[in-house]
């Protein structure tokens, strides 16, 4: 099965086969071709060209009528599975209470953990499968989930029976899997914390081993430390599970230096994050992923992303969806956040979001960019959406015309 996709104004993101990551001034620049065509053979990307030679064949064509092309949006840090929701905490945070402040008062995560474990899993994976299809049908094209809200053995495992079945029953958009098991202390470990985390070693890794991709921990003050999230990272390093970590959200809690110690995959937040932090993270493997949909609803600071790209680093974007401080699974809306907020331009910003995001998610050789050999996962813009400026400033524009995730459109 053939598609082609002709009439694109910019095809953009066309990047050399074997580009793993940006960093730094690579970030500044989205290579693009201007009045293209796209061919698409089975769920793979065959080729791209001009429409001044354009003469392939195909089975299904799409005319783009002058519409924008992009890669399909790759967040790599979701907490997409909840039940309930947390809005009564909206309002306590529209009063002045802050994150802490509401997590010390039983809210957050702790609130989450209690509704999702009062909830069947059929439950969970009707409210998590609605919310995929809402995310693919802005573009996003790969997705992780993580864990977290169980925080107990039991609650942890349907979580992830969840993600197993969200990964089997819509495989057009690729799914990671996070073991999240040290979001919190679960209740019964109130008080114990040094307990719970033997627990999260010896008996929540060995149960999900099998299915996590990766495994996280909040390291962050009034979370875990440093010492525990090293602990539990190299218990996941025994399984093979590579780690990728909540860190300096809250604080300068350290949570880069282990990450890039310890090799982590990418670590996440970092609103807090100065001169140390960027210059280890731009001599590292490990990813610098950013939250700007956390920053928006809260009221924190934003991550330092322009110094962090012109500081050397490999940064990624993600939207941190999530009930209690990011309701919004919106990419979309990320770079327009990264943009307005961060003062990224808008190439750094498409970088972020699509091949960094990749890459924090270890699909660098399948997504991320349009390249031949890569999934035809991509976003096709309307034609009075003419650029990627415009596309970015037009934040509550209904600018997508359609979005095709492994060669086939999402409805």
């Amino acid at each position: 099965m053939k598609l082609l996709v002709k009439n694109i104004s910019s095809l953009m993101g066309i990047h050399p086969a074997g580009t793993a990551r940006l960093q730094g001034e690579a970030m500044n620049a989205v290579p693009c071709l201007e009045n293209a065509w796209l061919l698409v053979e089975d769920e793979r990307i065959k080729d791209f060209g001009s429409m001044d030679n354009c003469h392939a064949e195909a089975d299904e064509v799409i005319d783009a009528g002058g519409g924008v092309v992009i890669p399909a949006f790759c967040d790599s840090h979701t907490h997409l599975i909840w039940a309930g929701d947390r809005s009564g905490e909206f309002i306590d945070k529209i009063k002045g209470l802050s994150y802490e402040e509401i997590a010390a008062n039983g809210g957050g995560i702790l609130n989450s953990s209690d509704r999702l474990n009062a909830a069947t899993e059929d439950e969970l994976y009707t409210a998590a499968l609605r919310r995929l299809r809402q995310v693919m049908a802005m573009g996003t094209g790969a997705i992780e989930i993580k864990t977290g809200y169980g925080l107990t053995l039991e609650g942890e495992l349907k979580m992830m029976r969840v993600i197993k079945r969200l990964k089997r029953d819509v495989p057009q958009v690729e799914i990671r899997a996070t073991f999240l098991g040290a979001h919190a202390v679960g209740r019964e470990f109130a008080g114990r914390q040094g307990e719970y985390v033997d627990h999260v070693i010896s008996d929540m890794l060995p149960a999900v081993k099998d299915d996590a991709d990766f495994v996280d921990v909040f390291c962050d003050k009034g979370f875990f430390t440093v010492e525990e999230t090293d602990r539990i990272i190299k218990a996941g390093e025994k399984y093979g599970i590579r780690a990728k970590i909540h860190a300096n959200e809250l604080d300068f809690s350290g949570g880069v230096q282990i990450g890039v110690a310890d090799n982590a995959l990418s670590v996440d937040h970092l609103e807090r994050i100065g001169r140390e932090e960027i210059a280890l993270l731009s001599q590292s493997d490990t990813i610098a992923t950013m939250l700007p949909g956390a920053s928006f609803f809260l009221g924190m600071p934003y991550a330092p992303a322009k110094e962090a790209i012109k500081g050397g680093c490999a940064v990624a974007l993600a939207s941190d969806y999530n009930p209690g401080s990011s309701p919004s699974g919106s990419m979309p809306f990320v770079m327009s956040l990264a943009c307005i907020k961060m003062k990224l331009l808008p190439e750094q910003a498409l970088n972020a979001v699509t091949i960094n995001g990749a890459a924090a998610m270890g699909l660098s050789d399948d997504f991320g960019s349009i390249t031949p050999g890569k999934y035809a996962s991509f976003v096709i813009f309307k034609p009075y959406a003419p650029s990627l400026p415009y596309i970015i400033h037009a934040y509550t524009e209904p600018t997508i015309s359609k979005v095709i995730l492994k060669g086939v459109e999402v409805s």
